[in-house]
């Protein structure tokens, strides 16, 4: 039981969460320890149950998905949180990122896929539904910002660094970055750590957004 992905569904519709639970018990590591019909009621097992991954829909009562991952990255910033919503605009994505949203899925993703999805996020990736991608760098166009510029800027970054800062965006984990580049993991690692450093974030899906909005990918 201890190595499984402990996950929290934060879904208000009963029959979301039967069909998601459903597909996760055939998997054998994945577990789903609880179930939240409200934003605050997902803050709260968030904080009892410390799991290692969040499903977080966007229209939940009392208090929306937005804010119930900011208030759950206020106190665990190690969770990752996956909003799965069939909300897709602008605002709502770039929202959900600044809250601190690791990845961002739309509902009708294939269930086989939102496991993979699951899986790389829980060890570490980054990823956006390709539906709304788009979104995240809609300006970058208007802010001006090109390839060039961008590297000018973050000229402290070694080719290997960008080579990783690619694979970060594409939403891969350390060891899938790894095994790519034909390098360890402690290597990959060390590299994503570097890059967080030198891009002055915090963490990879600052990194991976940064990177989208100043247009080097």
């Amino acid at each position: 039981m201890s190595n499984k992905t402990k996950i929290l569904m934060a879904e208000d519709h009963k029959l979301m969460r039967v069909g998601l639970k459903s597909i996760f018990e055939d998997y054998d590591d994945l577990d789903v320890v609880a179930e939240a019909e409200t934003g605050i009621e997902a803050v709260k097992l968030a904080k009892e149950l410390k799991p290692d991954v969040i499903l977080m829909d966007i229209g939940l009562p009392e208090l929306d998905g937005i804010q119930a991952t900011k208030k759950i990255k206020e106190f665990d910033k190690n969770v990752k949180i996956i909003v799965l919503t069939s909300h897709g605009e602008e605002k709502e994505v770039n929202d959900a990122i600044l809250a601190g949203a690791n990845a961002y899925a739309l509902k009708d993703i294939k269930t086989e896929y939102l496991v993979m999805v699951l899986r790389s996020v829980k060890d570490g990736a980054v990823w956006f539904d390709p539906n709304v991608a788009h979104l995240v760098n809609k300006n970058s166009s208007a802010q001006g910002a090109t390839r060039a510029d961008f590297r000018a800027s973050h000229a402290n970054l070694t080719e290997r660094e960008y080579e990783v800062l690619k694979l970060i965006v594409d939403g891969k984990s350390n060891q899938e970055i790894a095994d790519e580049l034909k390098i360890s993991e402690h290597t990959a690692k060390a590299h994503v750590c570097n890059i967080i450093q030198k891009m002055l974030v915090d963490d990879r899906t600052q990194v991976a957004v940064k990177a989208i909005k100043e247009n080097l990918i």
